[in-house]
């Protein structure tokens, strides 16, 4: 837990009791500062009976000096929320967690990572290649544990924290000795208004940025290469590209599929990409062009940087391999949950049976298309369904199955009939999953237990 004697004495009011408000109040009160908690959902106020709930909307914000807010809740857009309106009214700051461990810990250092899609890969690899290293890192943020949650440290430390759009949005700026920006693509409109809204979000990474700290900017978009070109004219920050389609003089980029390393203005070739089995697929090139380049500009060296490259095992839900059943391989991509980051795991294999579907996304799948030739079958679930078979029907033969547990099935007995080698039982929903499963990782849980079931079955033939 994270304590600091900056806040003994101050008036802290959070607002939303999820994990992250949760952590903070504890480390706040364990800090020495009086604090005042809500939250709108009844059942949440149940698991915090502990601390000293305040209804803010009817008592008011009287005497509180910070009010804490959950990213997860809105307070502009889609709708003004009455409590963050009130505290603007009263000139009282909004602040996030993350502003607390800034705080807190102001000589650590600090890797912050945003982006669209990929974030949560290059951060765990991240500290994947700074603790094989020999530093002491840990991640949290959007991913891993909550900021407050985490242990202190020093100058020594390494904090690694995946950043989301609503953190970013809330609060002062953060504190980043390297940030970096993966990609934008549309997500979340609703709560940030528009494109630009969502945009500035991410810009805000940017923002306290000081003297000799580093900038680590994909340009594979135009959204981030326009913000690449904003950040070379800032005096003092090291801004370094990074491509998986292009030459990034002075940055990291991949070639083929080989990683060129020309931050010292060599063109080093450092790794044949194609060898590390866990990152497979451009936009996991992607991940590994930032991580690799945060681990240069902290002094770690190319062959210890390529070592955990190629030990890093991937995370769950993230085209995890789930196992190869009859020659096919089962794989659970339910992290996926808008059609770009489908787009990486389509990439990747060939002769796929696509389980796809769920809550769907602003754009569908159309932008797929080029990766539709590589569609042996789908099989179509949730609420996705109609609109998912219009787009696939002149060009895909497909299977409305309704539910994941049948997709499988069905997915399962096609493969096995078709009997052609390279066979991918592939999730990959391009969707969000509220509409059957409370959250991705649940849908990839369902999935892995079904494909379980199915390799159980078959070891008793």
């Amino acid at each position: 837990m994270i304590k600091s004697g900056a806040f003994a004495g101050k008036t802290f009011a959070v607002m939303g009791l999820g994990r992250s408000g949760i952590a903070s109040a504890k480390a706040l009160i364990a800090s020495g500062a009086v604090v005042k908690v809500w939250d709108d959902n009844l059942e949440k106020r149940k698991n915090a009976e502990n601390f000293n709930l305040t209804d803010f909307e009817n008592i008011g914000l009287d005497g509180v000096d910070f009010l804490v807010w959950s990213p997860g809740i809105p307070h502009t857009l889609p709708k003004s929320h009455h409590v963050a309106e009130m505290a603007r009214s009263l000139k009282i700051p909004l602040i996030t967690d993350i502003n607390l461990l800034n705080q807190a810990q102001p000589d650590a250092k600090y890797i912050c990572i945003t982006g669209t899609n990929g974030k949560s890969t290059t951060t765990a690899l991240t500290k994947h290649i700074f603790s094989k290293a020999g530093f002491k890192a840990q991640i949290g943020g959007n991913f891993g544990v909550p900021v407050m949650e985490l242990e202190p440290f020093d100058e020594t430390g390494v904090y690694v924290l995946e950043l989301s759009s609503y953190q970013l949005e809330i609060g002062f700026p953060v504190k980043s000795d390297v940030s970096v920006l993966l990609n934008i693509t549309p997500d979340h409109i609703d709560r940030h208004g528009d494109m630009e809204g969502y945009i500035s979000a991410k810009k805000r990474l940017f923002l306290n940025q000081k003297q000799n700290q580093t900038a680590i900017i994909n340009i594979d978009d135009e959204n981030v290469r326009h913000i690449h070109a904003e950040m070379q004219t800032v005096s003092g920050i090291k801004t370094i590209p990074t491509s998986i389609n292009e030459i990034a003089p002075n940055g990291v980029y991949v070639k083929g599929s080989i990683l060129i390393d020309d931050m010292d203005r060599k063109r080093a070739e450092i790794m044949d990409l194609r060898q590390a089995k866990s990152l497979q697929g451009c936009f996991n090139w992607q991940n590994v062009t930032s991580a690799y380049a945060i681990a240069r500009i902290n002094g770690i060296e190319p062959e210890n940087i390529v070592d955990s490259i190629m030990t890093f095992k991937g995370l769950a839900h993230r085209q995890e391999h789930i196992a190869t059943i009859n020659g096919i391989d089962y794989i659970n991509d339910s992290k996926a949950t808008n059609a770009v980051a489908a787009e990486n795991a389509l990439s990747c294999y060939e002769n796929i049976y696509w389980i796809a579907g769920g809550k769907a996304k602003e754009g569908g799948i159309s932008d797929l298309s080029k990766y539709f030739n590589r569609i042996r079958h789908a099989f179509l679930i949730g609420e996705a369904t109609e609109d998912f078979a219009e787009t696939l029907k002149d060009t895909v033969q497909y299977t409305i199955s309704e539910t994941l547990s049948t997709a499988v099935k069905q997915a399962k007995a096609m493969a096995e009939k078709d009997d052609i080698s390279g066979a991918v039982v592939l999730l990959s929903p391009a969707c969000a999953s509220f509409d059957q499963f409370s959250s991705f990782e649940n849908r990839g849980d369902a999935f892995r237990d079904i494909v379980k079931t199915i390799k159980e079955h078959q070891a008793e033939k």
